[in-house]
């Protein structure tokens, strides 16, 4: 530990975009060599591409709307959360989210690992192959 070290503040209005997935809005609020943490909005109705998260645990704090997230072999496990749910998403997770709520879903993800935050796919393997 470093006593040299003080807490820094990120405001609202300093996040940057984050890397981009069909569907998603990210918002990068820190980013270091092994913690990434953001916010993310998906409108109404939005299915997002699928996607993972390398070397990356994700943890997903779910504020408004909803979060439905399809994942495993074919997208067939499917996990709804509403507000005041959290999710956890292994690393290497194959996966996408929507929304399918009447009101946009919006989130806090923080992530930790190694490597590249975001990886778009074109979808997760099917069980026979």
């Amino acid at each position: 530990m470093s006593e040299a070290e003080p807490v820094v503040r990120i405001a609202e209005t300093e996040r940057r975009l984050g890397a981009p997935t069909p569907g998603m809005d990210r918002e990068e609020a820190v980013a270091t060599d092994t913690t990434w943490g953001g916010f993310v909005r998906s409108d109404a109705g939005v299915v997002s591409g699928w996607h993972h998260h390398g070397e990356y645990e994700s943890v997903i704090y779910v504020l408004t709307g909803a979060l439905r997230m399809e994942s495993g072999p074919g997208g067939t496990s499917v996990v709804d959360a509403g507000p005041g749910d959290f999710l956890f998403v292994p690393r290497g997770s194959i996966h996408r989210e929507s929304n399918p709520a009447g009101v946009d879903l919006t989130a806090v993800v923080v992530r930790s690992g190694r490597g590249e935050p975001v990886v778009n796919v074109e979808g997760p393997a099917t069980s026979d192959g």
